[in-house]
């Protein structure tokens, strides 16, 4: 017999024999699942003008409303923040550095625009009131002078924005999974973004020591 022919005959068998089979604990929850369903379908109908707002729906609305209107106006701060370092960059190295402010002002207020949204979404109203803006934001407005001195405190805003968003993450949990994927997307690119300024930093700490 062919040895490549009793390979794959062997291996034909071994699946069948470890195809997994329905338990009846497994068939018992599928026929609760679609016993549910009814009660699910029923639900539905129920309060239609809560939108995406179902009785299932198991976060603490009224915190997560609040959080995300935090984190709206934290982003706010950082487009302005960002747009401001844009327009004062100067020196030798400030055509990329402020091209790299503009492209985080433009993705900062990207993200405001989905926490807005996502508001909306849970009923709620975005606040874009701009007294109290800078009380209700994570991060800090800054007017720094020098190039090094706005790539810093840009750094740092970032990383109260990490600190911040990672325990919202956690503190979600699986009580409103949609929320907790948009704060995980903007995560990621503030990551990104500090990455990015950390960098700066380095690149223009090494080009400072060359010029010694």
């Amino acid at each position: 017999m062919d040895p490549a022919a009793g390979w794959v005959n062997s291996c034909a068998r071994l699946r069948v024999e470890t195809r997994p089979t329905r338990t009846p604990e497994a068939s018992a929850m599928a026929n609760d699942f679609l016993t549910d369903l009814k009660t699910i379908r029923a639900r539905a109908r129920q309060h239609i003008e809560q939108g995406p707002v179902t009785p299932g729906y198991r976060g603490q609305l009224d915190t997560i409303l609040r959080l995300l209107n935090e984190g709206l106006a934290t982003e706010i701060v950082c487009v302005l923040r960002y747009k401001r370092h844009y327009y004062m960059a100067s020196g030798i190295h400030a055509q990329s550095v402020a091209a790299e402010f503009l492209q985080h002002a433009n993705e900062e207020q990207g993200h405001a625009d989905s926490v807005a949204q996502r508001i909306v979404q849970l009923g709620g109203s975005p606040n874009l009131n701009p007294e109290g803006l800078a009380t209700r934001s994570h991060s800090q407005y800054d007017e720094k002078a020098s190039l090094v001195d706005m790539i810093r405190e840009d750094l740092v805003a970032e990383r109260i924005a990490i600190e911040t968003y990672s325990e919202i993450v956690r503190w979600l949990d699986n009580d409103d999974p949609t929320t907790r994927s948009l704060i995980e997307d903007i995560l990621k690119v503030e990551e990104e973004h500090a990455e990015d300024l950390s960098t700066l930093l380095e690149t223009l700490g090494r080009n400072k020591k060359k010029k010694r």
